[in-house]
């Protein structure tokens, strides 16, 4: 089952549509339906592991939109690019934490993708991206893994500001707040109107989320 588009900074993905997916040969189908085999035999004639679709997307990309991960697995151990981006910036752990998968996210990081790569048109990270959506198990883990904890994007907002003023307060986007603050978040880096974290969390009125960040 492919992931579907969604919307907003740090989660403007695209994942290949019916009719790509339909079109697909070679890796790019055998991406999409998990089939390790197939990419071991393509991959031992020579098949290009790094061939792009018409968004830019490899075949690895293709596996993690799919949630394939013995195809990720098969296309990592046979030479394919880990880190590459698509055609909207985005690599395979961007995209295994937006859809909340931390399970692929992990086999994505343990096969050689960074946690620290500049990714999407707001140049955030996959942090970034896990952290306004409250993906907090993912957050955690990147965390884990070494994750730069205060990028800031071109939109001026670390992981911790996306976490509030894109989050709805709740209990997800809170315990992301708690892991960035347990893992040593800068807490007084500011917007570019100033505004600290704490200060955007007490006026959207998230108590709890304010107390974690000092309030």
């Amino acid at each position: 089952l492919f992931l579907t588009a969604l919307a907003g900074p740090g989660a403007a993905q695209t994942a290949p549509s019916l009719v790509e997916i339909a079109a697909y040969q070679g890796l790019h189908r055998a991406a999409a339906d998990g089939d390790a085999g197939a990419i071991r035999a393509l991959a031992a004639t020579g098949a290009d592991l790094n061939a792009r679709d018409n968004a830019g997307r490899t075949p690895v990309h293709v596996a993690t939109f799919a949630g394939q991960p013995q195809a990720l697995r098969a296309l990592a151990e046979a030479g394919a690019d880990m880190n590459a981006l698509d055609g909207e910036a985005y690599d395979a752990v961007t995209i295994a934490a937006v859809a909340d998968d931390p399970d692929l996210l992990s086999l994505a990081l343990a096969l050689g993708n960074r946690p620290d790569l500049v990714t999407s048109r707001w140049d955030g990270t996959a942090l970034i991206a896990a952290a306004h959506l409250g993906h907090d198990e993912v957050v955690r883990r990147l965390i884990a893994a070494g994750a730069p904890l205060d990028h800031v994007n071109n939109l001026g907002w670390t992981a911790l500001i996306e976490a509030v003023v894109l989050g709805d307060g709740g209990p997800r986007h809170q315990a992301t707040v708690q892991a960035l603050v347990e893992a040593g978040a800068d807490r007084g880096l500011a917007d570019r109107d100033g505004q600290t974290p704490l200060m955007l969390a007490e006026a959207r009125g998230y108590a709890r989320i304010a107390a974690l960040l000092g309030g």
